[in-house]
């Protein structure tokens, strides 16, 4: 499971550089700073939770399956927050209107609060 969650952790760090890259450089001439803000807000989270799994796969207080939990909670939560940010972005050049998806972003994003509270609730219950 450690060695699942940090190769994840590891691509979606590397994919969280491509995009910011890609924003930063190829989107500053054909977004509104409004919508780089927003797309660099999907960057951001994507990447703190990349750097969240990695703290989860190499730590040896979680049980494995309190680390799959975790991991699962976080890997769609990064899916459905980051990735409807990404769309709801990019609509002015991609048409796909996120509008009927609205909810998938605070769902997504419930999933990751519901990632670190796991994680919370092992720590206060994990016996010195």
């Amino acid at each position: 499971m450690n060695r699942k969650i940090t190769a994840t952790a590891t691509v979606l760090g590397m994919i969280a550089i491509v995009l910011g890259a890609f924003g930063a450089h190829a989107l500053k001439k054909v977004l509104t700073i409004e919508e780089l803000g927003t797309f660099e807000t999907g960057v951001k989270y994507q990447m703190y939770h990349a750097l969240f799994l990695l703290f989860v796969g190499s730590t040896t207080f979680l049980s494995d399956k309190n680390k799959k939990g975790i991991f699962i909670l976080t890997v769609a939560g990064i899916a459905l927050f980051s990735g409807s940010i990404y769309i709801l972005a990019t609509k002015s050049i991609s048409g796909i209107d996120m509008k009927a998806f609205g909810i998938v972003t605070p769902i997504g994003g419930l999933l990751l609060i519901s990632a670190w509270f796991w994680l919370f609730l092992n720590l206060i219950r994990k016996k010195s």
